[in-house]
Order: C-alpha cells, then structure tokens, then sequence
C-alpha cells in the first residue's frame, strides 16, 4: 500500500523532473542561440539547484533530459560555466565592478585586463585606433589613444557601416543622484560628443531618474529635480539641440507608446533568474529594482524612438558608457536576437579615481572627494592642493632622487583625462618619474587646467534656462532622415 507522505514525494518528484528537463531544453537553447554567457550561467545555476532539490528528495541524481543516471555528463561542464560567473561575488581582495558598487584595494586602481576577460569584452588596440582614423579620416581621440576608453563590443561592425555609408546612432545616459555632476561625469559626455561630431550621427541621452528613485532613498521629486539641473549641465557641454534627444524617463515613458510597448517585451524575455544572475537581486529586493534593467535596455532599440527614426526598428546602436554598466547591455545583447533586433555595441570607459586615490569612493554627499562642476576657482584650487593623492616622496630630496609615481598620482591621472597636449603630457610624466618636476608644480598645471574647463562650463551653464532644457526634452524629429 502506498502512503500518502510517499504519493506526496511521487507526485514532487515528478513535477521536479518536469522543470528539469524544460530548464535543461532552454539551457541547451540559449547555448545554440550563443547567448551571453553571465545569462547562460544564471540558468545554469537554476538547473542544478533543481537537480540538487531531486537529488535530495530521491537520493538518485538526474540528466538534463528528466531521465534518471549514474552519472550526469552535463554536470562537469554546469559547474565549471559557475565558477566564471561575470557577475559574482568577487573573491577576498578582488575588485568589485557592477553598476553600483565599484571598488578595489590597489592603489593603482582597478586591474582592467581581468576585467575584460571577467567581463568577455575585447581590449581596444592599437589596430582598433587607427580604424578609426582610417575610416574618419580624423586624429583618434585622447581617450582612445590613452586607453581611457579600453574596451568594446563589435566596434568593427560600426565601423564597417559607417564604411558603407549605413547609418547608426549614439546612447549615452546619467542617472541623478546629486544636484550638481561632478569632473568624472563629464568622460563619456566629451567622447560622446566627439563620438557625435566625427561620425556626424543622432545622439539620445537618457536620464535614469527612475532609478535612482528605486535605488536610493530620495524622493520623485527630488530626483526630478536633479535630472533637469544634470540635463542642464549636459547641455552646457555644447551638445546641437538639432541632432541630440535628451529624455528623463518619468517623463518620456508616459509620452511615447512605443518605448513602453518596448519595455514589457524585454521583460517578457528576460527571467528573474537571468536578472538575478547578472545583478545579484534577492528575494528582498523592490519588483521595481528588479523591472529597471528593462528601462535602461530599452534606448538601444530604434523602435524606442519612431519619431527620429521614422518608425525603424534596426538602426544599429552605439553605446559609449563605463564598464560598470556593461551588465545591463549583456542582458539586451542577449535578448535582441529573440526580439529580431540588433545587438547594441559598446565602447567602455576606466573609472575616473576619487581625489583620494583608486581606493577611495567618490561620492555626491563627500564635496573634498571630486571637483564639482558648480566648485569655485578656489574651491578647485583648495581641493587639489589638499586633497589630491600624491605619488611624491616624502622629503623633495627624496623625490629628487627616486622620482614620483605617475602610476598612483591622481593629479596625473585627472592630466591623463584632460590635458589635451600629448607631447606635454609625456614631458609631465617624464620629468614627474624623473624627480626633475616637483608634487606642487604637477598640482598646479592641473589647477590651470580645470579652472579653465569648470569655468568654461560655469559660464555656458548661465545661458541653459529651462525653456532651452525643455527643448532638447521635447519629443521630436532630428535634423536626420530615416
């Protein structure tokens, strides 16, 4: 006779095959499709935990398939696709690198080499820069010759388009989380813009304040508020009304049926297990959290803006962007296939260091941990001469002797990010390792120079009033045709 306790553990048994074989097909699936790898562990990582439930409910371990076996052949290769999970809790003394959290215990900074082999990006070289020359027929940017901008994703197939006279358009975004952005908010705007000029292109800027609402403890509107004073500072930078879309999106959401309609069909395929793969949510994070990356995937799709595109759904994308957002277009590059859409491509930017040096944070609520765009010339002066991170010795006998560090100096490091003369860069670096050029001197060339940068910006800033910020907002059709 069977009991009911053991007709229960039947009927569990069999609905725990029933998912494993149906998680096993869509494993085998996404492996044939070649989606991205973080999303194939993710469900990879649910695979096994079903087999594990089994296991212990049965003792007897299961195939993929459903059918029972000695030994799972698949297992091996599970287990060895988990431990090169990209989005992971990194190891004891690792750097932690994901759109929110970003840090590491070198003084030198974050190890960017193992960040693209973590990551499954391809390094940006030096045959990759002179494509870009070949194909401009223009000098590379300093970003790109100094490594500032590192690594891609199908760069070559834009490259190619532009080549063939095929159009593609730029993707940049901000999310608001402070008044006022600072001088390491400013990289992927300036390449953008030079990314924009050079290839002559449509931009959209897209302000996440719908995010920092769901992620950080402010209010609706406090964070509308700083979006449209960050819109403000974006447009101070000279972006052309005329090719440049800029959107917040509790705004533009409500505004525009297409770019919704968008939105739930990337969450309609994307799981909860893929998001929490890539993002590292748990059962104790807001449906809101856990619905965004839908949000930000969205703009990489043409389809998200029929009035610049004319109703076109496969205007290739390009989007310049830190590496620390490159999870949420993993996931969209992983899902265009299914939407029948193409895969955006990527170029991804350092992090700009802290004063404080590679260790430390820069952070909106600490003023002393970065230049503000709204600093005094004082201000800016006072900040670099007592904050910024030395790489001098301690005595100028000392440095004259051995030389300072260019490697951990952050006054340096910001040169290497803005000073444009790069023969008076390499002479900077060489006199600095020399111990010919002194801590004080370096501070004071970079002094001059964001005086001159934050000022020039200050005085722009004046004339954006919010009738000129609610013009790049408004929805509209670009000086392109499509």
């Amino acid at each position: 006779m069977t009991t009911p306790s053991a007709s229960m553990d039947s009927q569990v048994a069999g609905n725990l095959k029933s998912q494993i074989d149906a998680q096993g097909n869509k494993v085998r699936q996404l492996k044939t499709d070649k989606a991205e790898k973080e999303i194939i562990d993710a469900e990879v990582k649910t695979l096994l935990a079903l087999k594990a439930e089994y296991k212990a409910l049965t003792g007897e371990d299961v195939g993929g398939s459903g059918k029972k076996s000695k030994k799972d052949p698949s297992q091996k290769t599970a287990e060895s696709q988990m431990d090169t999970l990209n989005i992971s809790p990194a190891a004891e003394g690792e750097d932690i690198v994901d759109p929110w959290t970003v840090s590491t215990t070198s003084a030198t900074g974050i190890d960017y080499d193992k960040l693209i082999v973590r990551f499954g990006s391809q390094s940006i070289d030096e045959a990759l820069v002179d494509r870009f020359e070949k194909v401009t027929g223009k000098s590379a940017h300093r970003f790109l010759k100094r490594g500032i901008f590192f690594s891609h994703r199908e760069m070559s197939k834009v490259l190619n388009l532009y080549e063939a006279g095929k159009p593609f358009y730029l993707y940049t975004g901000r999310g608001p989380s402070s008044g006022a952005m600072h001088v390491g908010h400013l990289v992927p705007f300036v390449f953008t813009k030079w990314l924009q000029e050079t290839f002559d292109v449509p931009l959209v800027i897209q302000m996440t304040d719908d995010e920092k609402y769901l992620f950080k403890d402010l209010t609706v509107e406090q964070v509308r508020k700083m979006a449209l004073d960050n819109v403000k500072d974006i447009i101070a930078l000279g972006f052309d009304m005329e090719k440049t879309f800029i959107f917040c999106d509790f705004d533009y959401i409500g505004q525009c049926p297409e770019f919704y309609r968008l939105m739930v069909k990337i969450q309609k395929h994307c799981t909860f297990n893929q998001v929490k793969g890539i993002f590292g949510f748990d059962d104790s994070s807001s449906i809101g959290k856990i619905a965004f990356p839908a949000v930000q995937a969205a703009p990489s799709f043409s389809e998200a803006f029929p009035l610049i595109f004319n109703g076109k759904k496969n205007v290739q994308c390009l989007i310049p962007c830190a590496i620390d957002q490159d999870p949420y277009f993993r996931m969209t590059r992983d899902i265009a296939p299914r939407l029948k859409l193409e895969k955006p491509a990527l170029l991804h930017s350092v992090f700009f260091p802290a004063l404080q040096g590679a260790t430390s944070k820069m952070s909106a609520s600490d003023p002393n941990s970065s230049i503000f765009l709204t600093d005094t010339m004082k201000q800016i002066k006072t900040k670099i001469n007592k904050y910024a991170f030395s790489g001098g010795r301690d005595t100028v006998e000392e440095h004259r002797e051995k030389g300072g560090d260019c490697a951990v100096d952050v006054s340096y490091q910001y040169l290497k990010f803005f000073l444009d003369d790069e023969e008076k860069l390499k002479k900077i670096e060489k006199d600095y390792t020399s111990g010919e050029l002194l801590t004080g001197h370096l501070k004071q060339e970079l002094i001059e120079i964001l005086q001159k940068i934050v000022g020039d910006i200050q005085e722009r800033r004046k004339t954006v009033t919010d009738e000129v910020a609610q013009q790049f907002l408004k929805p509209r059709k670009l000086k392109y045709d499509y």
